[in-house]
């Protein structure tokens, strides 16, 4: 298995790369030698992932000679909208955007499309608007299969491994990310059939998207809210045994849960649990036997992919896509660059984080 995902992981990366081609801009730039602005829009500083995405595609975008305004929305759409606007008024050419809401900014959006200003939609699809050009993401109901067979593996379900029925808890993230949607739904059409035939038990019954979705991917509010459900559904005899979660914030946050209703001991195990974005804390949190896996979705391909797009837009030439048929936002299907995440977890975590230098072995001590 492990080889099977290091190949994986191999194969849609070289894809990535041989389609970027070099990091430079051509010799016939038509803005690079000019130093065009270039304005990149994340949602937040909360989470590292967003940090990182930001400044790789702002080096590389300052490698080949544009200016670059980087801006975070702190969660919040009424201020990146306000940041988009600025980048509008300061003559900007291109606008990165991987939105906090991504329906809550056909406004301004429409106000960049009226000076030619095309727009790349970054690893969230920006809905209810014609004003965006292309969009580089991953493919993000393939992580929602991912997450939901960890537990299907784990739990041996539909084996005829279990004397009685898992039980299990289902998360889904922000309502306001069109992401987390295909994450659930990706996870569902694996999951329904095995509670449909009564293999696996959700506790609390809380099986809809909307229930149980989480504001801001906030790992708090995830605390809060398993708190809150093992109270009300489970006891010391009657333990829940599996945590689907789309983000490691948020599986953070649950297992802070659980450890202080007393999982984590011989007789109380933590629960199988999944998780997304490999960030550095939760891969020491791997490491130590507490959370079971996560989604790795190596942005550097990622950053690389919107990079040439955008520099080709800014050039005449054309953006890489390999998907136009699957991003409807509900105006018009976005032109997408789509790449595959893979499944890390403490037996491969030093093969695809470590050797491929995503994560350097002395972040991981202490």
């Amino acid at each position: 298995m492990r080889k099977i995902v290091a190949g994986l992981v191999s194969a849609g990366l070289a894809l990535a790369l041989a389609a970027c081609g070099s990091d430079a801009a051509p010799a016939d730039s038509v803005y690079a030698n000019q130093e065009a602005m270039v304005g990149i829009s994340m949602p937040n500083e909360t989470s590292e992932r967003w940090i990182n995405d930001g400044n790789q595609m702002a080096d590389q975008f300052k490698a080949m000679g544009y200016q670059v305004d980087l801006k975070f929305a702190a969660d919040d759409a009424a201020k990146q909208s306000s940041q988009l606007q600025a980048m509008i008024d300061e003559d900007a050419k291109l606008l990165v955007v991987s939105a906090f809401d991504g329906g809550a900014l056909g406004d301004v959006l429409a106000k960049a499309a009226a000076k030619n200003i095309p727009v790349i939609a970054y690893d969230r699809l920006l809905t209810g608007t014609k004003d965006v050009s292309y969009q580089a993401t991953f493919d993000n109901e393939r992580v929602g299969v991912m997450q939901a067979n960890l537990l299907v593996d784990k739990l041996k379900l539909g084996s005829g491994g279990n004397e009685s029925a898992p039980k299990i808890e289902l998360f889904a993230g922000s309502p306001t990310d069109s992401n987390a949607k295909s994450f659930y739904d990706g996870s569902m059409s694996v999951l329904k059939p095995y509670i449909r035939n009564g293999d696996v038990v959700v506790g609390s019954g809380e099986t809809r998207f909307k229930p149980i979705t989480t504001e801001k991917y906030d790992g708090k509010i995830a605390g809060e809210r398993m708190t809150t459900i093992l109270g009300k559904y489970y006891s010391d005899s009657d333990l829940v045994d599996g945590i689907l979660s789309p983000y490691d914030g948020m599986t953070r946050g649950v297992i802070d849960a659980l450890k202080a209703d007393g999982y984590g001991t011989e007789s109380k195990p933590l629960p199988v649990t999944s998780g997304q974005d490999a960030e550095l804390d939760s891969v020491k949190s791997i490491i130590a036997g507490e959370q079971t896996a996560t989604i790795f979705k190596d942005t550097r391909e990622l950053a690389k992919v919107a990079v040439q797009q955008g520099n080709a837009l800014l050039t005449g030439t054309t953006p890489i896509v390999n998907d136009t048929e699957t991003y409807d936002n509900g105006v018009k299907t976005v032109p997408t660059y789509l790449l595959y995440p893979v499944a890390v977890d403490k037996s491969n975590y030093n093969t695809l984080l470590i050797k491929s230098g995503y994560l350097d072995a002395g972040e991981l001590v202490g």
